[in-house]
C-alpha cells in the first residue's frame, strides 16, 4: 500500500461503512500479501491488542482444482496439490475465510511442515518466496445498514507466484464484517 494512501485514511469513527470496506479492499488488492495487509489493518484500526493473525483451520472436505485453476498454477492433472480452508483471526475477530490450494513441491519442506502443524497464516509462511499476487476476480456483496461480524463484505480470488514468477498457490478469500471496527461481536 502506498504510504500516502494509508495516511489519507480517516479514523474509523468518522468513516462510513462503505468507505471502510473500500479502504480494506484497496489495501488487500494493493498488497503482495493478504496476511500483511490484514495485520496492518488490524493494527491501524486497533481491532486487537496483538495484531498478528492466526489461521484457524476448518475441518472441511477437500475441494479439487478445476482445469482452469491447474492451468493458472501451471501444473498438470496429476501434480499433487494441497487444500486448506482457514479463518484468519486477529484477537477474537475473524477477518476473513480463505480456500487455499497450493503446490507443496514448490514450497520448502519446512514451509510444508509449518502449514501442516501450526496456525501460522500462509502469507507469513511463504514470505521467503517473495510472493506477488495476481488478482483473478473481485466480487462485492450487497451491504446491510448494519454489518455483523460474520457478514461477507467482498471476495477476492488471486494467484500467488514467487518473486521469480512461478505460481504456487491459488486463493479464494471472503472478507468478513469482523474486519470493520464497528462490527458488533
Amino acid at each position: 500500500m502506498r504510504p500516502s494512501a494509508v495516511a489519507a485514511e480517516a479514523p474509523a469513527a468518522t468513516q462510513p461503512q462503505a468507505a471502510l470496506i473500500a479502504a480494506l479492499q484497496g489495501r488487500v488488492l494493493a498488497a503482495h500479501s493478504a496476511t500483511l495487509a490484514l495485520e496492518s489493518w488490524c493494527a491501524d484500526h486497533k481491532l486487537a491488542g496483538d495484531p498478528h493473525l492466526v489461521a484457524r483451520r476448518m475441518d472441511v472436505a477437500d475441494k479439487p482444482l478445476s482445469p482452469a485453476q491447474r492451468a493458472r498454477l501451471a501444473i498438470g492433472p496429476d501434480e499433487p496439490v494441497r487444500y486448506r480452508r482457514v479463518r484468519l483471526a486477529c484477537g477474537d475477530r475473524v477477518l476473513s475465510e480463505a480456500d487455499n490450494w497450493y503446490v507443496p513441491a514448490r514450497l520448502t519442506p519446512e514451509m510444508n511442515a509449518t502449514l501442516d502443524g501450526t496456525r501460522t497464516p500462509f502469507g507469513r509462511v511463504v514470505r521467503p518466496l517473495e510472493p506477488t499476487r495476481q488478482t483473478i476476480a473481485v466480487r462485492p456483496f450487497p451491504q446491510a445498514a448494519a454489518t455483523g461480524p460474520d457478514d461477507p463484505l467482498f471476495e477476492i480470488d488471486a494467484v500467488l507466484s514467487t518473486g521469480a514468477g512461478q505460481p504456487f498457490c491459488e486463493v479464494a478469500e471472503t472478507y468478513l464484517g469482523g474486519a470493520l471496527p464497528e462490527a458488533s461481536r
